[in-house]
């Protein structure tokens, strides 16, 4: 009962793991196919919180409209060109990136 963290308190716990990374840095992850894109207009934590909650109905309305899913090879191929910088929250074995820098392609 105790340490069951607050939903408030995991939002926090997760802020504080959540940080940027070039997409070079995570090509082991995308590798072994652990990395979840999220779009930019989520709150990247809330998605983690709900990752960490188990809410398969919040993720499956996200993956139907395309708000959280799969890196595709033509997304990871335009990050790697680039090593884009992208925000990151592992919740293991899942490492949730977005994008947050304007640049469009889904």
């Amino acid at each position: 009962m105790a340490s069951e963290l607050s939903r408030d308190e995991l939002k926090a716990k997760l802020n504080l793991e959540t940080s940027r990374i070039h997409w070079h840095d995570l090509q082991v992850h995308y590798a072994r196919g652990q990395v979840v894109r999220v779009a930019p207009e989520l709150d990247l934590l809330e998605v983690a919180v709900e990752l960490t909650a188990d809410n398969k109905a919040r993720f499956e309305c996200w993956m139907a409209d395309g708000r959280v899913g799969d890196v595709s090879p033509d997304i990871a191929r335009a990050w790697y060109d680039r090593n884009a910088e992208l925000w990151a929250v592992v919740v293991a074995p899942w490492v949730l990136v977005q994008d947050r820098s304007g640049h469009t392609l889904h």
